[in-house]
């Protein structure tokens, strides 16, 4: 049985991009940067990211390599709230509060490495 999901995001300075997702998009860090395999765990509400140190090449979000689709999609019970959240803070929005042909109420955002995140919820 399934129970929970990380989303795995490859950075090329996990210590920016962790600052930039607690200080702008409110989720909290816990550094695990001493260990074999060096990360920094966000979290928020019931999500967790692990942020991961790129060691070959550099990080290129879904969009770029893909010509479309997002870096990760978080479900939400109150999509509104947060898209106004994250419109006060001047995040990047790159697919505004919207339903979708496939029924979703989502919005998408860029964060600071370029990866499209949505968040939205199954109408």
């Amino acid at each position: 049985m399934l129970i929970g999901l990380s989303s795995i995001f490859p950075c090329d300075d996990i210590e920016k991009t962790a600052t930039y997702y607690e200080q702008v998009l409110g989720f909290c860090q816990v550094k695990y940067l001493d260990c074999l395999e060096p990360h920094i765990c966000l979290y928020r509400d019931l999500t967790e990211i692990i942020l991961t140190k790129v060691k070959k090449g550099k990080f290129f979000p879904n969009h770029e390599l893909y010509g479309y689709g997002y870096d990760a999609y978080f479900y939400t019970k109150q999509p509104q709230i947060l898209y106004d959240e994250f419109v006060k803070k001047t995040v990047k929005i790159v697919k505004s509060l919207s339903v979708t042909d496939y029924k979703n109420t989502e919005f998408v955002i860029e964060d600071i490495d370029g990866r499209w995140i949505g968040f939205g919820i199954k109408e």
